[in-house]
C-alpha cells in the first residue's frame, strides 16, 4: 500500500511538472514589426529566450495578437499550425531562407551562417544578395534588430527596450 502511495505521488508530479511552463532566462520588452506577405503585425510586445526555445508575443489593447514560438524543430504561430521551420520558410518568409532564420533574427544573432558580415562597434551588419531570390539587408545595432528582404517584401523589426 505504501509502495502504491509512493508511485502515484510521484506520477501525479511528473504529470504536473509536464504541463508547467517553460522558464525563461531572457525577457525583453520591445517593439516588434512582422510584415511579409501573408501577414502584417506591428505593436509592443515581449521576448521571452532560454537555450532551447525563444516566443515573440505582439499586444494591441492589452491583448495577445500574436505569438510565434520557436523550439529547436518547429515554429508555432497563433494564427497558423505548428510546423517545421523548413514549411515555415516556405509559407511565410522564403523557402531559399535556411531553417534557423526567424530565430536568429529574434535572438539578434547573424543569418545564413554569418555570410557577409561586417563588424560593427555597436553591433553587425550583413548584405545577402541571391539574384531573383533574395535582397537582404540585416542589421544588429545597439538595441535595434531590423530584417529587409526587399525581394520577398519582408521586413521584421525588433527595438528593445
Amino acid at each position: 500500500m505504501r509502495y502504491l502511495k509512493h508511485v502515484l505521488i510521484l506520477l501525479l508530479v511528473l504529470v504536473l511538472w509536464g504541463c508547467a511552463e517553460p522558464s525563461y532566462t531572457k525577457q525583453n520588452s520591445a517593439y516588434i514589426v512582422l510584415k511579409t506577405p501573408t501577414f502584417k503585425y506591428a505593436d509592443m510586445g515581449f521576448i521571452y529566450e532560454n537555450s532551447d526555445e525563444l516566443k515573440a508575443e505582439i499586444y494591441g489593447s492589452g491583448q495577445a495578437l500574436m505569438t510565434l514560438t520557436v523550439t529547436k524543430g518547429s515554429v508555432c504561430m497563433s494564427r497558423l499550425k505548428c510546423m517545421s521551420k523548413i514549411t515555415f520558410n516556405s509559407q511565410v518568409l522564403s523557402s531559399e531562407y535556411p531553417p534557423d532564420t526567424i530565430e536568429q533574427i529574434f535572438r539578434g544573432k547573424p543569418v545564413f551562417g554569418g555570410a557577409n558580415m561586417v563588424q560593427k562597434r555597436n553591433g553587425f551588419t550583413q548584405k545577402l544578395i541571391k539574384t531573383d531570390k533574395y535582397h537582404i539587408e540585416y542589421s544588429v545595432l545597439n538595441n535595434q534588430i531590423l530584417f529587409r528582404d526587399t525581394i520577398n517584401e519582408i521586413l521584421i523589426k525588433v527595438i528593445k527596450q
